[in-house]
């Protein structure tokens, strides 16, 4: 199988170059950490836009943390998969225990990246969410619906190097537009299209912010 991408950094640079032809209009970019932070570097530098962070959390099953359920932003915005929780047979309060817990780490997490939790007022921006891939699409899905819900921009836009078909029908239902430069029937794994996809590290993450946007020093 070709791989897609080299490494972060070479699937950033293609999807900047595909999202300006859209010109978007008074962007930010809002990244996933912590790879999708690397990835959104190089389209805020093509595009001459601010550069922030969304951090949603997977939800993980009560009995299984490694089986996604679905996934929360800060907000509690959450996008979950109501029949595999139906299927195992898993009751809301533990979904909610999860939730709100998850959430507590989503704020330290927040304020740990970029020093607080709060947003600016991004109302007239076009905003474009980007990571590195997608599988489920779980977490971007809870990312968007907490922009909509919570930070109401002009615009939005999901964009990433690589994701499967159906996810992105689920990602044109939650934004205005998605931008997706590979979109494979045969999806395992994000990392199978990437030569190069090692774990981006909190340090490297925070690098990109001090040179981009708004910084802390977490314990992360």
């Amino acid at each position: 199988m070709i791989m897609q991408f080299r490494d972060r950094a070479d699937a950033g640079e293609q999807l900047a170059r595909e999202i300006e032809k859209r010109e978007p209009s008074n962007a930010v970019v809002l990244c996933i950490p912590r790879g999708g932070v690397v990835v959104g570097e190089r389209v805020a530098r093509s595009l001459g836009a601010p550069l922030d962070i969304i951090v949603p959390r997977k939800i993980g099953s009560p009995v299984n943390p490694e089986v996604a359920l679905g996934a929360v932003a800060q907000d509690g915005s959450t996008f979950l998969n109501e029949e595999m929780i139906s299927l195992l047979g898993i009751d809301m309060d533990d979904i909610e225990e999860i939730i709100d817990r998850e959430v507590s780490e989503i704020e330290r997490r927040m304020t740990g990246y970029r020093g607080s939790a709060r947003y600016p007022n991004y109302r007239k921006n076009t905003l474009i969410l980007v990571d590195d891939g997608a599988a489920t699409g779980y977490t971007m899905l809870a990312a968007a619906r907490f922009v909509r819900g919570s930070l109401n921009s002009a615009r939005l836009m999901i964009a990433l190097p690589v994701a499967p078909p159906d996810t992105l029908v689920l990602f044109a239902q939650e934004s205005d537009e998605v931008v997706c430069l590979y979109s494979p029937e045969e999806f395992y794994a994000v990392g199978q299209f990437y030569h190069d996809f090692d774990q981006t590290s909190d340090e490297e993450v925070l690098a990109i912010l001090k040179r981009h946007g708004p910084g802390g020093d977490p314990e992360l």
